[in-house]
């Protein structure tokens, strides 16, 4: 499935299209209703063909500025959510309206991290994209800047888009951006870079020719190469391509070779797993020997007590925790079969001495395998 070719790609059934500020914005002067009519049309086009696609926009900060009359993007958390909630009015106008004129209703969905990291929210959030794809209704989902805080933020749209590609298992997640697409160094200083027409989904020598963030958008191309990485889990295939290009999205449903597209380097995890990958926060880490990081890297064991060196951080039954090598560096997350004051009994000590030492046995593992993913 990785060597899937474009023309294959173009035929892909679920689409996750993710348009950045600086396309939807017209660069900050306001929203662009030229290019998101021609956006729209072209996914008009896909959805009547019987494809089904999920729009993630980012804007609505950039259009709240607008109307405030702020010319500057604010660092304050209080004025980057007014600006949303003032942008938010005129950015689902402006969708909903345009996808009205081809017959398409539209469904707005706003989601913070806090959303995704509950797993009973996660798996309503999943239901309900699905849902309304059987009822061929495009989702037009946007990060809920007006009550999200920096602890529960996504940060960046393009992130988001990934965790939508992996909700819904996304065969192409397509990023429109301000740039053709990944370029081996940063075109707007040097005029010797070059196009990379294709590469891997998580590929550290990609990372690294990745340029900063612009001045509208919270994410540059190193945010949306990670956010690749993220969508792949699930199997999906990125392309990074530029929103102004003349009917970009029509030319890629032709096959057209366009953009930097990224291939997913490993078969897709299961559903559970998916959710654990996309977790950004952890309620704390746990440091593992040679051994143990042996067992789940290659073994593909589950985490046992004797396993772990120490504990930073507290955590209650079934948080998210890290498990560190000793070098410090993250190799898995997984959900945890015991609170902090239990697992701190437990800890260096072999699984038949559990209901020793607690009284009782509840699980042999600390995180069971079908709960952890590697890293």
């Amino acid at each position: 499935m990785f060597n899937k070719t474009r023309e294959q790609l173009g035929e892909a059934r679920r689409w996750v299209i993710k348009i950045g500020s600086a396309m939807i914005t017209n660069d900050g002067q306001g929203l662009d209703s030229f290019s998101i009519d021609a956006w729209v049309a072209q996914m008009a086009e896909l959805h009547h063909a019987g494809r089904e696609v999920l729009l993630v926009t980012s804007g609505a900060v950039a259009e709240g500025m607008r109307r405030l009359g702020w010319p500057q993007r604010p660092t304050a958390l209080a004025d980057l959510q007014a600006a949303a909630a003032v942008g938010q009015m005129g950015l689902v106008q402006a969708w909903e309206s345009a996808f009205e004129r081809h017959g398409i209703q539209t469904a707005q969905i706003l989601l913070t991290h806090e959303d995704a990291a509950d797993r009973r929210r996660y798996l309503n959030i999943r239901n309900t994209l699905r849902n309304l794809l059987r009822l061929r209704v495009i989702p037009v989902i946007n990060e809920n800047d007006t009550v999200a805080f920096e602890e529960i933020r996504f940060g960046d749209n393009d992130t988001l888009g990934a965790l939508v590609a992996n909700l819904v298992e996304a065969e192409l997640y397509v990023i429109l951006t301000d740039q053709q697409g990944l370029y081996d160094r940063n075109p707007r200083q040097f005029s010797d870079a070059h196009l990379i027409g294709e590469g891997r989904a998580g590929d550290a020598a990609l990372e690294s020719m990745a340029s900063g963030a612009g001045s509208l958008g919270s994410g540059g191309m190193l945010t949306k190469l990670r956010a690749a990485s993220r969508a792949a889990r699930s199997g999906s295939f990125t392309l990074l391509a530029w929103g102004r290009e003349r009917e970009v999205l029509r030319r890629v449903a032709a096959g057209e070779v366009l953009g930097t597209l990224l291939r997913p380097s490993q078969s897709p995890v299961a559903a559970r797993k998916q959710w654990l990958a996309v977790q950004l926060q952890v309620r704390a880490r746990l440091h593992l020997d040679a051994g143990a990081v042996r067992a789940l890297r290659t073994a593909g064991k589950s985490l046992l007590p004797v396993g772990v060196t120490a504990i930073e951080g507290r955590f209650e039954r079934g948080d998210l925790v890290a498990c560190l090598d000793p070098g410090g560096v993250e190799v898995a997350r997984g959900l945890v079969n015991y609170d902090v004051e239990q697992a701190l009994l437990l800890i260096g000590k072999t699984t038949r001495r559990i209901e020793e030492l607690l009284g009782h046995i509840d699980d042999p593992e600390l995180i069971h395998r079908d709960n952890l993913v590697l890293v």
